[in-house]
């Protein structure tokens, strides 16, 4: 009996769709120009390992049924219902009590993304020497969906806003 092929759907990690198509990664790029940060390698193995292709989706502001309609489409897969379960708005919305602009201890800009260490690591390291009135501001080209899921299981607090059409301000504080 043949092996099933890798299944493609809004739960894959990205790191685990192009292990199992590596083809892929060019059809990824195309879609959204964040997807270029896919090509470093350091930054493939780490937030291509936690973030799933519907964090991708909205990260890349793309609709996730069409997305995983291309991937799947590109190696030959039969397409399938993939329903959007969470959504950009998920992730912004009006600031909450705990956000004060004053209160901002660190200010992180990764619009360049050259860098070799992940802003949510630098952010979750930021954040364990903070008092709970401290805030520290990311800013990106896109909306770090991923970061702000592991932020959340680590019980950070935070809020993302989009200050332009490719400007979001996100930002994280401790919920002691």
């Amino acid at each position: 009996m043949a092996d099933e092929p890798f299944q493609i759907l809004p739960s894959t990690k990205v790191y685990q769709l192009l292990d199992a198509y590596p083809e892929l990664e060019d059809v990824l790029i195309e879609m959204a120009p964040p997807f270029k940060k896919l090509k470093n390698p350091i930054l493939r193995k780490s937030v291509a390992k936690v973030a799933t292709l519907q964090q991708a989706a909205i990260a890349g502001r793309l609709d996730l049924s069409s997305m995983i309609g291309q991937l799947r489409q590109a190696v030959g897969l039969a397409p399938i219902d993939a329903t959007e379960s969470s959504s950009m708005e998920d992730y912004l919305g009006t600031a909450p009590e705990w956000f004060e602009p004053s209160c901002i201890f660190e200010s992180i800009d990764d619009r360049a993304g050259d860098s070799e260490e992940m802003a949510i690591t630098r952010i979750v390291k930021t954040m364990k020497d903070l008092t709970e009135h401290h805030v520290v501001e990311l800013t990106t080209t896109f909306l770090p969906a991923p970061g702000i899921d592991v932020a959340r299981k680590r019980g950070i607090r935070t809020w993302a806003v989009q200050e332009q059409d490719e400007l979001y301000k996100t930002y994280f504080t401790r919920s002691d």
